[in-house]
């Protein structure tokens, strides 16, 4: 009969424990933190207004220069003087790649064109 006691004293005991630590185990609360960091707030920039017309206007083609898009561009430049006889189109090559900024380019852009068409690559 002592025996039977003492097992189910020590079965008590360790229920008792298992349900006060699971109910602690629930009130923790840990922190987890975004590996990225504080990501900067959007910056929306509206499109430009649409052309009425090309007649007359100058549009600049700017290639990025991405590896083997020079024949798309001479085809391109093809395909919109046989569309828009009317219109000049001016072919800038960009100063470095599409990520870096060209701002001489982008002043000669706004100054002497009415748009332009930025090529990204494929």
């Amino acid at each position: 009969m002592r025996g039977k006691t003492g097992w189910f004293a020590l079965a008590a005991w360790v229920m008792s424990v298992l349900i006060v630590g699971s109910s602690s185990a629930q009130e923790a609360k840990i922190t987890v933190m975004n590996p990225r960091g504080i990501q900067p707030e959007i910056r929306k920039i509206p499109m430009a207004p649409r052309q009425a017309t090309l007649d007359g206007k100058t549009i600049y083609i700017v290639d990025t220069k991405y590896p083997n898009t020079k024949p798309f561009v001479n085809e391109l430049l093809a395909a919109l003087k046989a569309k828009y006889p009317k219109t000049t189109w001016m072919i800038r090559d960009k100063a470095a790649g599409y990520m870096d900024d060209d701002p001489a380019l982008w002043k000669e852009v706004k100054e002497k064109g009415a748009g332009a068409i930025v090529l990204l690559g494929h």
